[in-house]
Parts: C-alpha cells; structure tokens; sequence
C-alpha cells in the first residue's frame, strides 16, 4: 500500500469538484419532492460502490461492450442536459415507474456517479495510486451523505421562492456542465 497524505487530497478535490454535490442540492431537493423521500445512505454506497468498481473495471467493461469512455461520456451528457432542462423549464421528462428508484437513478447515476466523474477516475489513475483514489472516493462519500441527509433542512431554510431561484441558477451550471463535457469528447467521436 503507497498510501501518501497529498495524492489523498489532490484526488479528494478532484472528485468533489466534478461530483459537485453543492451544486446538485436544488435538484435533490426537486428529486425529494417528487418522490418524498431519499435513501441518503442507499445513494451514497450504490454511487461509491459504482466509483470504486468503475475504477477498476471501468474501462474494460466498457471496451467488451464496444464503447469507449468519450461515447460514455456524450451519453452522460445528454442525461445531465436532460437533467438540467428539467430544473431550469420546470419540465418533467424523467418518470419514475418507481417512487423509490430516485435513490439510485438518477440521484446515485448519473448525478453524484456520473459520466465525467467515471471519467474523471480512468483519467486521474495515470496520476495518482488506486488506494489514494479509493480513499478519496470514501472522503467525498462521506460529504455526499452529508449533503442528502441535509436536504430537508435546506429546503426548509430556503423555502419555495429560494428553492426556484437556486433550482434556476444551478440547472444552467449544469446545463453548461452537460455542454462542456458533449464539446469535450463529441470531436474525440470524429
């Protein structure tokens, strides 16, 4: 094990700032009303769980099923575009057949375990030791747990009018997000 302090935190930053859990709070909290209730821990371990298997499987999977991580990551985009739609027009194109399922699409994959963070890990293992990857994949589980456990809370802080203006203001970051990962890879497609 070459566990080492730096490689630790460079990742752990890394992955916070592509996850963007701050930033996905309005549509957790959108993701909470519809459904009325998120499983945080379920979320966290199912999001954590797809990182760490993607980490070591991630790009072999992809490579027996003929796709390779620049068309994964196109098609991650399109969800988040989706997604991001969603918050800005108030739409509603994602139906849950199932109540429950918001848990684990599209909370867990593709908004915390998405296309650019599954990318972002086959990226950073050139740089970095898998063990200091997986504890920075364990440190940023812990605050994505945080931040869904605390979504009723700020949803109560914010109220309706807060909720609507920050619901705005993130789905075009990540409707800009959605659009730079698409220019980012779509010309690697060509």
């Amino acid at each position: 094990m070459n566990f080492d302090f730096k490689e630790i935190l460079s990742a752990t930053m890394i992955l916070f700032a592509v996850i963007d859990i701050t930033g996905s709070i309005p549509l957790i909290i959108s993701l909470r009303q519809k459904v009325g209730h998120i499983q945080s821990g379920k979320a966290t371990i199912v999001s954590a769980l797809i990182m760490i298997i993607f980490l070591f499987l991630g790009e072999r999977i992809l490579n027996l099923l003929g796709v390779d991580i620049n068309s994964f990551a196109v098609a991650g985009a399109f969800v988040l575009f989706f997604l991001a739609l969603e918050m800005i027009l108030g739409l509603t194109l994602f139906k849950d057949e199932e109540p429950g399922s918001a848990s684990i699409v599209p909370l867990a994959f593709p908004l915390i375990a998405g296309a650019g963070v599954l990318t972002t890990l086959i990226s950073i293992r050139v740089e970095y030791a898998l063990e200091n990857i997986v504890v920075a994949i364990i440190l940023n589980s812990f605050i994505v747990f945080g931040i869904l456990q605390s979504a009723g809370f700020l949803e109560k802080k914010l109220g309706s009018g807060g909720l609507g203006v920050l619901r705005k203001v993130f789905g075009i970051i990540l409707l800009a997000i959605a659009i730079k990962l698409f220019s980012d890879n779509v010309k690697m497609l060509f």
